[in-house]
């Protein structure tokens, strides 16, 4: 009796230390649910689809390399010595860096934000059973720009914290009910192959399209700048940071794998190939009757508006970086990003222009989400060169340089990305 008593003492306590750091943690989160999105939801599905768990060695590799960027460009921006934005540690190699970082910005964001917004629109749209998916995009992108404001960031990770736990019941438990292949996962994660291609989409298309959203492009240098507005910017601070970046990606690995598992358990055994969304809805209506599809559909908004205002500030804060650093304006260390009218009209042109794309008779949203993220690796060597030339300067960091391992990510990186972008440019040519 004593034995369970104190057995269930534990699990209480633990629980409870659970709960206390959710309640703290906050950059990691809001960083992986903008990085996931439309990306990690189309390119997971369509390669449990059409190759079943033959590329689940590319989910672990991106997964691994994102983490190791983003816990660089955290670590820089709490241990260099200058107080330093990521952007201005760029911008001291060269100005190549802000310069074409501040363009690829600006074009790669407004498409992400496209993908987000007419995601949620057509689930929207299923879910509530009345209007357009068109009107629910906009409804989307209004409902954003009321969220957004003053102590955006306060606003930001209490929505994110909510959506992600809509995303673990959601996906988690169609994975579940999709009794996944332990085995077959496992020879995937090791096989190191590109199957031959068996779907609408090229295997090369729909590698790079997945080392793109997982890897992580642009998006990475948004992190640091979460870090700042939720003030971990000392050493002090390391150890949190590092944590709650590791439960961000804790949880974008479980939430990317049931994905996978539903596309590999459920689309491919019954031929489907994912073209739209409702592709995947109505295979899991097969199964489950309309609470399958239900419940997929809000997960899919959950995991898509998660990625719209994050997307649209974090990219507009690069931007804004980006032109002081080009133009050799200084913004002082009492100035806020935040409080610069530039960066609030860039913020409101990637949430508000991008809604064209959800115009009827416009590119398709799978389509427009594999393009996308295919896109994004080319901007990836410039981030891994540039990150391995900062990060290993002690004259900013002191003993905190980057470890063998770390610089060897970085290597494997780029050469990744540079054979990425050209097997991208064959496949799109031929």
């Amino acid at each position: 009796m004593e034995l369970q008593k104190e057995t269930i003492q534990s699990n209480e306590s633990f629980i409870q230390k659970i709960w206390g750091n959710l309640k703290v943690y906050g950059p990691g989160i809001i960083m992986i649910l903008t990085m996931m999105g439309a990306g990690d939801l189309i390119t997971a599905s369509v390669s449990g689809a059409n190759y079943g768990y033959n590329l689940m060695w590319l989910l672990v590799l991106s997964l691994l390399i994102r983490f190791v960027i983003c816990n660089i460009m955290g670590r820089f921006q709490i241990y260099n010595n200058e107080g330093m934005t990521i952007l201005e540690g760029y911008a001291r190699l060269h100005k190549f860096f802000p310069f074409f970082f501040g363009i690829a910005s600006l074009f790669i964001g407004h498409l992400i934000v496209a993908q987000m917004i007419k995601g949620s629109g057509i689930a929207l749209n299923w879910m509530f059973g009345f209007g357009s998916d068109f009107i629910w995009s906009v409804i989307v992108v209004l409902v954003s720009l009321l969220i957004m404001g003053r102590n955006v960031y306060k606003k930001l990770e209490w929505v994110m914290k909510g959506l992600l736990a809509i995303l673990t019941v959601s996906f988690i438990g169609l994975a579940v009910y999709s009794k996944p292949d332990v085995v077959g996962i496992l020879k995937g994660t090791v096989g190191f192959g590109l199957p031959d291609d068996t779907g609408a989409y090229s295997v090369i298309l729909v590698g790079v399209s997945l080392v793109g959203a997982v890897a992580g492009s642009l998006t990475n240098l948004i992190y640091p700048y979460f870090l700042q507005d939720k003030g971990w910017i000392k050493p002090m601070h390391k150890r949190i940071q590092r944590n709650d970046l590791l439960f961000g990606f804790i949880a974008a690995i479980v939430l990317t794998l049931a994905i996978w598992i539903i596309g590999a358990e459920i689309l491919r055994p019954n031929n489907i190939q994912v073209e739209t969304i409702d592709d995947i809805s109505l295979a899991l209506a097969i199964y489950m009757g309309e609470l399958g599809s239900w419940i997929f559909y809000l997960g899919v908004f959950a995991i898509l508006y998660s990625s719209v205002i994050g997307t649209a500030i974090g990219y507009a804060k690069v931007i804004t970086d980006c032109y002081y650093k080009v133009t050799n304006k200084v913004l002082t260390k009492e100035q806020k990003i935040e409080g610069d009218s530039k960066f609030k009209w860039i913020s409101l042109f990637l949430l508000i222009s991008p809604v064209i794309w959800s115009v009827p008779g416009s590119t398709g949203f799978v389509a427009l989400t594999l393009f996308t993220n295919a896109l994004n690796i080319v901007a990836l060597p410039a981030i891994a060169v540039g990150l391995l030339i900062i990060s290993n300067q002690k004259k900013y960091l002191g003993k905190h340089t980057n470890n063998w391992f770390e610089n060897i990510m970085l290597v494997g990186t780029t050469i990744l990305a540079i054979w990425g972008s050209y097997q991208l440019l064959i496949s799109f040519f031929s």
